[in-house]
């Protein structure tokens, strides 16, 4: 048979050292290396990782806070350039029927004042033709005249 008491001592004898878990001074030591690690990668690396992570966080809000700014006054302004633009438009409009109704105007009075010079051209050149005929007139009276006397004359002394 087999001794139990025996058999124990001899697993426990038999134990290495070295197992997974060793419960010795290593294992403090150990929990302080990675302690000491994780500060340090917190120092290091993760602190100034999170603060330029917290910075471009920060500028993409600046950046998109006033790409909107600048997005509502372009609307703004766009809106208002618009609004000019059509008033200017509007105006230019009627000036330019201001200006048609003006020219037309213009060329009536234009048109009047000619048919007024011609009517009087027509009507100078009439008096004028009328005083010509008068003076053609009495010219060829003078002229009957001197010839009823020469023919008169010719009659009588035959």
């Amino acid at each position: 048979m087999i001794n139990f008491p025996f058999l124990l001592l001899q697993i426990s004898s038999t134990e290495v050292e070295g197992g997974l878990f060793d419960f010795n001074a290593t294992l403090p030591l150990m929990a302080l290396q990675f302690f000491a690690l994780t500060v340090v990668l917190n120092v290091i690396f993760y602190k100034p990782i999170g603060h330029v992570l917290d910075e471009r966080d920060e500028y993409i809000r600046n950046s998109l806070t006033s790409a909107s700014a600048s997005l509502l006054k372009a609307n703004e302004l766009t809106k208002q350039y618009e609004y000019q633009l059509a008033e200017s438009r509007k105006k230019a409009q009627n000036i330019i029927k201001d200006a048609q109704q003006e020219a037309q105007n213009i060329v009536s009075i234009k048109i009047k004042e000619a048919q007024l010079d011609a009517e009087q051209l027509v009507a100078e050149a009439y008096n004028q033709l009328n005083i010509q005929k008068e003076n053609a007139l009495k010219t060829l009276e003078t002229q009957v005249d001197v010839l009823s006397d020469k023919i008169k004359l010719k009659l009588l002394d035959n």
